[in-house]
């Protein structure tokens, strides 16, 4: 009985974070648009299927992952040995990108509209490489105490002058990856190492060294993906006839097969994250799982809601982001348009499970300085703001090289402006605003603009709202900090 509590909370709890965005959609349809969207019904199953794929998914994870994660966290911990704490930030770091749903969507979009010279896995990979070290960069960092900083400048400095060298066609689609790679599965568990970490050291300040593994998570893969793109639109050649049989293959599948093809994909997804835990477990520290049937069972809930998850995203989130997009272009509603894109990102954002959990622990971290809510209105805003601008580069057909360029280096001076306790939160706030309904939702509608707009191209231009609506959320918490900092000095002054 207790499960199925469980599995009936996670499912409302799914439907909670996709009713935002309903309501948007509807409101669009019946007041702006005053017509029914294409295949309604169709529309419905799918997000009722995303919802069930992310209620599987996540009550997996409890099953699994979660805990098998924080008991060797905090194993390792007590051990106190660096190059094994490095070493599973590493394969954690590592292993729940590659599983990471929303990283899946981006992946096969980009292989897609690029005609295979984008290769899905291939991005995949890169991606939980970078994510990886830099998981084994940041527990690093945390033991020795350094601040978080000027990590953080000379990272954004080194993504801005490899963006002034990339090929245009990957530059959003490199934002984009960094975007999604801290997500329903790796927030929790990257914050959860991080603050551990934090709290086990002494002369550590959670709020300050805990905080950071999440923005670092998001800025490494943005400068390792745009490396790929100088390699493959600079030096590889086009897969052409590779692309020809793989689509000539793909057509010969019975469905029935091609379903079973589908879910050993999605096991090849998750076993990573099986073997990291399994080698941990039995051959670092020696011990057995703690109910390994409930542990089994668990992942083959992950892979399941994976499966499902996927599935729900070609019928129904992609449909909706690339129709609304169709619809409003059409009519040239161009303000309807940004108000659409603002409204969808404020709405998803304050639904957001990871930013809500993130909130509550940097309440926590430093009571009285910070309130949750706040920290969400403020997160919110900013995402809001951010896929409005980037939906204008779209329409305007500007350079995403320059509003990203422009939009980092605000960043850097803001960081150096900044109080220094709200530097690692504003960077994490900046890496978990894209859930797994907003990304393939802000991805499909910056595709459905470009594909319907004369004269821009689906690759260059498609790809890059999720990139604005990680920037700017860091922009917009650091700015209240300093506002506020400055409020605070005023009042004692005047006192």
């Amino acid at each position: 009985m207790r499960f199925f509590s469980d599995f009936l909370h996670q499912i409302l709890h799914a439907g909670k974070n996709l009713l935002p965005i309903v309501v948007v959609v509807v409101f669009f349809q019946a007041v702006i648009l005053r017509q029914m969207p294409n295949d309604p019904w169709m529309l419905a199953l799918g997000l009722g299927i995303v919802a069930l794929g992310v209620a599987m998914f996540l009550q997996g994870l409890e099953f699994s992952i979660f805990p098998v994660g924080k008991s060797l966290a905090n194993q390792f911990a007590r051990k106190g040995s660096i190059p094994i704490l490095m070493a599973f930030g590493f394969a954690m770091g590592f292993s729940a990108v590659v599983a990471e749903p929303a990283l899946i969507a981006v992946a096969q979009q980009a292989e897609q509209i690029s005609d295979g010279r984008v290769d899905g896995l291939t991005l995949r990979l890169i991606v939980a490489l970078s994510v990886g070290a830099v998981m084994a960069i940041g527990v690093l960092r945390i033991i020795l105490g350094h601040p978080i900083h000027w990590y953080m400048i000379i990272g954004y400095i080194l993504v801005v002058s490899v963006t002034w060298f990339a090929p245009e066609e990957i530059v959003g689609l490199a934002y984009d990856s960094g975007g999604v790679t801290t997500n329903i599965v790796t927030v929790p568990l990257i914050a959860a190492l991080g603050l551990g970490l934090a709290a086990s050291i002494r002369g550590r300040n959670p709020l300050m060294d805990g905080f950071g593994l999440v923005a670092m998570a998001v800025m490494v893969p943005m400068i390792s993906v745009q490396l790929y793109g100088i390699w493959v639109y600079n030096v590889a050649p086009t897969p052409e006839l590779a692309l020809e049989l793989v689509s000539t293959e793909i057509k010969a599948v019975h469905p029935l097969l091609q379903m079973l093809l589908d879910l050993l994909t999605m096991l090849r997804d998750v076993l990573p994250i099986i073997l990291v835990v399994l080698f941990f477990q039995y051959l670092v520290l020696r011990k057995p799982l703690k109910n390994p049937v409930k542990v089994i069972f668990g992942f083959i809930m992950v892979l399941l809601g994976l499966y499902a998850f996927v599935i729900g995203l070609k019928l129904g989130l992609f449909p909706i982001g690339e129709g609304m997009a169709e619809q409003l272009m059409a009519r040239n509603y161009l303000p309807f348009i940004y108000l659409f894109a603002f409204m969808i990102g404020f709405a998803t954002t304050m639904a957001e499970p990871a930013l809500i959990a993130v909130g509550e622990q940097a309440e926590q971290a430093a009571p009285g300085k910070l309130k949750g809510s706040v920290i969400r209105i403020i997160v919110a805003l900013g995402v809001a703001i951010g896929i409005a601008v980037g939906v204008h580069r779209i329409i305007s057909g500007d350079s995403i090289h320059y509003y990203i360029m422009a939009g980092y280096l605000l960043v850097i001076v803001l960081t150096a402006l900044a109080p220094k306790y709200i530097i690692a939160l504003a960077f994490d706030l900046g890496g978990v605003t894209t859930s797994e309904v907003t990304v393939p939702l802000v991805t499909a509608l910056g595709i459905g603009l470009a594909t319907h707009i004369e004269g821009r191209n689906v690759l260059i231009d498609g790809f890059g709202l999720i990139a604005f609506a990680s920037i700017f959320p860091i922009i917009t918490v650091m700015a209240y900090a300093i506002i506020m900092e400055y409020a605070a000095k005023f009042r004692r002054q005047t006192a």
